[in-house]
Order: structure tokens, then sequence, then C-alpha cells
């Protein structure tokens, strides 16, 4: 069999879709208590189906596949729940009497991306999202403030058991691209453990993807690259890619920077740490997650400098420059690597998180 090319990515998350996150479409969550897709399905109880199966069917659409591939944008990273096959899944307690809360059907909707991607020729990075039990206590891993997957042998078992069926199913489809074994595993999760089931999801997905075809990826865990050389590295393994992902608004340091540190970060610290892990990782490498996510302080700071003119607050002029030269910055660097894939392609009221808005509002180029 004839090796796969190696192929650029150029890429956007469809993020919020086939897992909720409440930021990016507080409309669903109105006047409801839940804070997560869990707690979402837990209080509208069957109401849910109705309403979930709605959102899958119109937030996004093969129109929205078909702009992607108009502007240059050749893959997509889909982000699903364990639950995407159905109620099989274990239970937690998070669930309450309701055994089994999530809603079905998603798989049909995973089905059909599958197919806009072939008819446009998108990748597809399929990416465990959210694990059994939580793997990190965020609203992306399904249960705020949960972190019982590490902890428990089933719910371990249970996103292999997912990745080798996702393997199965999509495994002749030729927009499948990778996988993605488990996204954003906590910080305090031991690295023993996530080499472990990273070596064992790359045995469940290679009896049906090959090397030559699929890639398999594994996110950092929030740890340096530095804790995984030599791991899953050629000639013993084949198309694994390490996944990072790269945000300057979460940590007190980064909230603390004006544009101009904001700017240098992306085009000094991140620069050299991509020219080190390309150098040392021994594998290749995605930035599977980035935006243009600023604080809103970032503006303030801006406005605090010295100008020649009274300034209160910064015109839509200044706030094209700061968001477009924030995006160069970031695109100069992850250039470097085999890929890059946006966070996300669509939010209801975060401009900044949103690609399709980014690319409206011109902070974003027009073609890729």
């Amino acid at each position: 069999m004839s090796k796969q090319p190696i192929l650029k990515l150029r890429g956007v998350n469809l993020g919020g879709w086939l897992v909720l996150e409440k930021w990016m479409t507080p409309s669903l969550f109105e006047g409801l208590q839940a804070v997560d897709e869990t707690s979402y399905c837990v209080e509208l109880g069957a109401r849910a189906q109705q309403t979930l199966t709605a959102h899958w069917q119109n937030f996004i659409t093969i129109k929205d596949f078909a702009w992607l591939a108009s502007i240059g944008i050749n893959a997509v990273r889909i982000p699903i729940g364990h639950w995407i096959f159905g109620d099989d899944y274990p239970y937690h307690p998070a669930y309450g009497e309701c055994r089994q809360p999530y809603v079905k059907g998603g798989i049909a909707i995973l089905d059909q991306a599958f197919d806009w991607a072939e008819q446009y020729g998108l990748k597809v990075v399929l990416d465990l999202h959210a694990a059994p039990g939580c793997q990190n206590g965020f609203d992306n891993g399904g249960i705020v403030n949960v972190c019982d997957w590490p902890i428990n042998p089933p719910y371990i078992n249970y996103s292999l058991e997912v990745l080798e069926r996702l393997a199965k199913r999509y495994q002749y489809n030729s927009a499948l691209h990778a996988i993605e074994v488990l996204n954003e595993p906590r910080w305090d999760i031991a690295t023993d453990l996530l080499k472990t089931y990273t070596q064992d999801a790359y045995q469940r997905i290679r009896k049906y993807c090959t090397a030559e075809k699929v890639a398999i990826v594994f996110h950092d865990g929030f740890r340096s690259f530095h804790e995984y050389e030599g791991f899953l590295t050629a000639p013993t393994f084949s198309n694994v890619v390490f996944d990072m992902h790269r945000y300057q608004c979460f940590t007190q340091e980064d909230l603390d920077l004006d544009i101009y540190g904001h700017i240098n970060k992306s085009i000094t610290d991140w620069k050299q740490e991509a020219d080190d892990v390309i150098t040392h990782s021994g594998r290749a490498s995605y930035i599977g997650e980035w935006s243009l996510g600023l604080d809103l302080k970032t503006e303030t700071l801006w406005q605090q400098a010295v100008f020649d003119y009274p300034i209160d607050t910064i015109d839509e002029f200044q706030k094209g420059l700061l968001y477009k030269s924030y995006a160069t910055a970031q695109l100069l660097t992850f250039e470097k690597y085999l890929g890059w894939f946006f966070w996300s392609y669509k939010t209801e009221t975060a401009p900044a998180w949103s690609f399709k808005d980014c690319v409206k509002n011109g902070w974003l180029p027009s073609r890729f």
C-alpha cells in the first residue's frame, strides 16, 4: 500500500455541536440551571431529545462545510462525547435517577458530517472530547467540577471501546484523517496512566485504521512535551501526532499583558516552543485549539498606553488592528506545525472565538 502524502492541515473545530458548552450556545441553556451537557440532559429529561436534535440539525449544516472548503480550509476537528453510540455507557452519579440521560441520534449526525466532508474534500479529525466520568472537570468534558475518569477502570475501558468502534465504523471513509484519543486530560492525572491509555488506544484503533491512512493524536495533558520524549515514536509506532492547545486568556500572567505582550508571546515564546517541539519530540504536532479570545482588559491596557490624543475607548479600526495583528502573529508560528485548528467555527455571542465571525470582521484571512 502506498504511503499517504503528508498533508498540511488548516482547520477549524466544530465545537458546541455534538458536545455542548454553555458559553458557546447560551440560548440553549436559557432558563435552566444546567451548566454542561450532562446536567442539561438530566434537567430536561425527555424534552432534551427535541431541543438537541434541532440544535444538531441547524447549528452546523452542509452550507458550512461548503463555505469552509471554498475559502481554503481543508480540515475539521469534530469533538464528540462518549455517548455518541447510544446508551450502553457506564453510569455516573451525576446522572441521578436517570440511568442514561444523553440524547440518542448523534451518530447519525456524525455520519452525515463525514458525508459532507467527503463531498467537499475536507479531512476529519475525530476527537473524543468528553469521556465517561469526565477527564478534566471542564464543561467540555461533559461534567463540570468532576474528574472521575482516571480513577474508574470501567470509564477508561469504555473510552477505548468508543475509539475502537469509531475506527471500525469510519475506516473506509476517505475523509477520516485522524482520531484523537482524549481531549485535554487534566494536568494532575499521572503521565504514566495517560501513556498506558494512549498506547492501548493506538492498538485498538490500528485494528481497523492503518498508519498509511489514519493518524492517531494525543493531547499533551497540559504538561511539557519532554514528558513524552521517546513515547510512541518510530519505527515501532507510525503516524502519531502530538496535540497542543494554545490560548492567552486563562492565566493571570496572560491577563496582565497588553496587545503588544500577546503578540510578542506569540512570535517569540511560542515560536521558540515550536522550534523545540519540532526538533526534539520525534513526531509531528498539531495546534489542536487556538483562538483570538482575549480578556477585555487587553483593550483597556492598550488605552492606557501613550497617545497624542485623548482616548476613552478604542475605535473599530483599532479593534480590527488588535485582532488582526494577534491572529497574524499566531498564524506565523502555528504554520510551523503540521496542522492547526481554530476554536471554534461558530459561537452565538463570542466573536473572537468564532472563526466565521473573525473572517467576516476581517480579523482572519478570507482565503487560506
